[in-house]
């Protein structure tokens, strides 16, 4: 968990799960390591954009580019999270990664 806010200059988000922030980071390798399980991260933009999306692909996402992850989160715990925060909790963050992703920046 970190103590300090997300930083929008480098496309960082972050979400609330079970009490703890956890700051979302798109750097360079933990989007490699997304890509590798989801695939292109231009198709997953492109699902985002079609409304296609899968929450599962969310999750990942998010499980990949989470900054100083807890050692005790778990992807499941994660995704329940998310799951209690919503869609419409997730969305604000989701949206921020993938502007990062397309416009790319100081990440």
């Amino acid at each position: 968990m970190s103590e300090r806010p997300a930083n929008a200059m480098r496309g960082e988000a972050e979400i609330v799960i079970a009490g703890r922030r956890l700051i979302l980071r798109p750097s360079f390798a933990a989007l490699v390591a997304a890509e590798e399980e989801l695939g292109s991260l231009f198709d997953l933009v492109e699902r985002a954009a079609g409304g296609r999306l899968l929450l599962s692909e969310i999750v990942t996402l998010f499980w990949h580019v989470v900054c100083d992850r807890p050692d005790h989160l778990t992807r499941d715990q994660l995704g329940e999270g998310m799951m209690t925060l919503g869609l419409a909790g997730v969305t604000p963050a989701l949206k921020i990664l993938l502007r990062q992703i397309l416009s790319g920046g100081d990440a």
